[in-house]
């Protein structure tokens, strides 16, 4: 009962600071590293058909953080968001993010999903799973993207549309020249 109640407070704390354009929490509550192995300590399925698991994406990506089916979004949006990133790089990881996480250390909205990359291996965050702000930076980041805006295009509406809303925003790169055409 006591280990629900502070996970209970736990995501409560991280919804709270996303909407206050506040750090996230401590980058040691990272996701889940594939294959099977979580940053939390716990196990985890094995990449491959756990298309039943409600923290599966796909057969190559790990499972989603434990903390994904209490998003602030539904599962299918978060689930979308953390494909995208894992799968885009070279679009998200040009789009900023503006809930705070740049205290946390986060570069780009990449940050807010992708802890890390080694060796074809994706090491997820949980922030994105936790923050209204990121999810939707990234939904509607993969949006513009699917619907043929280039990188600079993308950036230029996100930044138009959060920087007016929130004081800070990640230390994102420049979109390279050439304004990452979609390929």
């Amino acid at each position: 009962m006591r280990s629900r109640r502070l996970l209970v407070a736990a995501a409560l704390l991280v919804a709270a600071s996303c909407s206050k354009n506040a750090a996230p929490p401590d980058s040691a509550a990272q996701g889940v590293i594939a294959p099977g192995v979580s940053t939390m300590g716990q196990s985890a399925a094995p990449v491959g058909n756990n298309s039943d698991n409600p923290l599966f994406v796909a057969a190559d990506l790990p499972l989603l953080p434990a903390g994904a089916p209490a998003a602030p979004r539904p599962l299918a949006v978060v689930k979308a968001a953390y494909e995208f990133a894992a799968r885009h790089p070279e679009v998200i990881s040009y789009v900023p993010c503006f809930c705070g996480c740049e205290r946390g250390g986060h570069t780009s909205n990449e940050s807010c999903f992708v802890a890390g990359r080694h060796q074809g291996t994706i090491t997820w965050d949980n922030h994105g799973a936790g923050c209204e702000i990121c999810l939707d930076v990234a939904t509607e980041t993969m949006q513009m993207y699917n619907a043929g805006a280039s990188v600079a295009q993308i950036r230029q509406l996100i930044e138009k549309k959060y920087a007016g809303l929130y004081e800070g925003h990640t230390p994102t790169p420049p979109v390279p020249r050439g304004g990452g055409s979609k390929d």
